[in-house]
């Protein structure tokens, strides 16, 4: 069986009995290139550990089990959950979850020893599961995964750019992003009503500088500013921290931001900055 052949990948759907659902993101990989640099961009090695979230039929599953020591690989629909169980019943260090990827525990998955992720990732869930991943207390060193080109823009943007945001500043606080090719929906089944892209997130190094004290208090400073992202960023800071004109400009200056600056024109790093010097410390979150 040839998953890179959109007629065996039909025929397998109608035996299955399944029509792929635009809720759940499920458009199935039908490009050997792709899958190929996708798999050359992982860069696996055989004493490594990857996650893998919406395997689908397991057309990347197949060649994660051949290239990797272990896979964790987590799927939704309980007809795909089924068929990879069968499918994959000989592939002992494949270990196979049911469930929504948004509910399952990313701290104790990549506690365990998972240091990449390698994924089709669902329209459905891609943007929130990378928030969910960045946030995480041991992020894994390397993420390949294709997105929507959207998101991948997003992920990728910098600052005062369009596309520049929360998903790009919670990215680039702890990953070094790269494009690495955009795909045609023809690249899929059935094709998707958008473009997609591959990603690569390659993790900094530990020891940089600065360093986020708090993920949570970073996030929400994020989501709040970036409401309002075409205001002034001061004014919002002056009545976020109570403090004084002067006191908004001397934090201001300290940073390098200047007076009259908006989100969208503030870098990751003077985001972890910022976030720092108004968030209380809190080891049990840090982490960029």
């Amino acid at each position: 069986m040839n998953l890179t052949h959109p007629s065996e990948v039909k025929e397998l759907l109608s035996r299955l009995g399944l029509r792929p659902r635009r809720t759940l993101g499920q458009n199935f990989l039908i490009d050997a290139n792709i899958l190929r640099i996708l798999l050359r961009t992982a860069e696996l090695h055989r004493e490594e550990q990857v996650l893998e979230v919406g395997p689908g039929l397991g057309v990347l599953t197949e060649w994660l089990v051949r290239y990797a020591g272990r896979v964790v690989a987590v799927e939704k629909d309980p007809v795909l959950f089924g068929f990879l169980k069968t499918h994959f019943a000989e592939a002992p260090h494949l270990e196979l979850i049911h469930a929504d990827i948004l509910d399952v525990d990313l701290e104790t998955l990549l506690a365990g020893g998972i240091s990449k992720v390698v994924a089709n990732l669902p329209y459905s869930v891609g943007s929130r599961f990378l928030v969910d991943l960045f946030q995480t207390a041991h992020p894994p060193t390397r993420i390949v995964v294709t997105v929507q080109r959207e998101v991948a823009r997003r992920l990728a943007a910098k600052p005062r750019a369009e596309d520049y945001g929360l998903l790009s500043i919670l990215a680039q606080t702890a990953f070094a992003v790269n494009i690495v090719k955009e795909i045609s929906p023809t690249c899929f089944l059935p094709p998707p009503e958008v473009r997609s892209a591959i990603v690569e997130l390659v993790r900094l190094p530990d020891d940089r500088e600065p360093r986020s004290r708090n993920c949570a208090a970073l996030l929400k400073l994020l989501q709040d500013a970036f409401a309002r992202r075409r205001k002034q960023l001061a004014p919002f800071l002056k009545a976020r921290a109570g403090l004084t004109d002067s006191g908004t400009g001397i934090l201001l200056d300290r940073l390098g931001i200047a007076p009259r600056a908006r989100p969208e024109d503030i870098s990751p790093e003077q985001w972890v900055l910022l976030s720092n010097a108004l968030a209380p410390e809190s080891d049990s979150q840090a982490r960029h």
